[in-house]
């Protein structure tokens, strides 16, 4: 079985990175540090986009992994 990243949030498949503050027109210099990565299944970024309350659960989790 081939080894593969998990979900920062729910541990199942990573798919995906999630930007925890988003990158905006124009892009920034600081908005693609690892602190601000995140890897998700597909399902927990779908999730990520649409829930300020669950991104900002997920950015708590991701500091603490850090």
């Amino acid at each position: 079985e081939q080894d593969f990243v998990h979900c920062e949030s729910c541990n199942g498949k990573c798919t995906d990175i999630h930007h925890l503050e988003r990158r905006g027109m124009g892009g920034s210099k600081t908005k693609d540090h690892i602190e601000n990565l995140m890897g998700l299944c597909r399902s927990c970024h779908i999730k990520a986009e649409n829930s300020l309350e669950f991104n900002e659960k997920l950015k708590k989790i991701h500091l603490l992994n850090l």
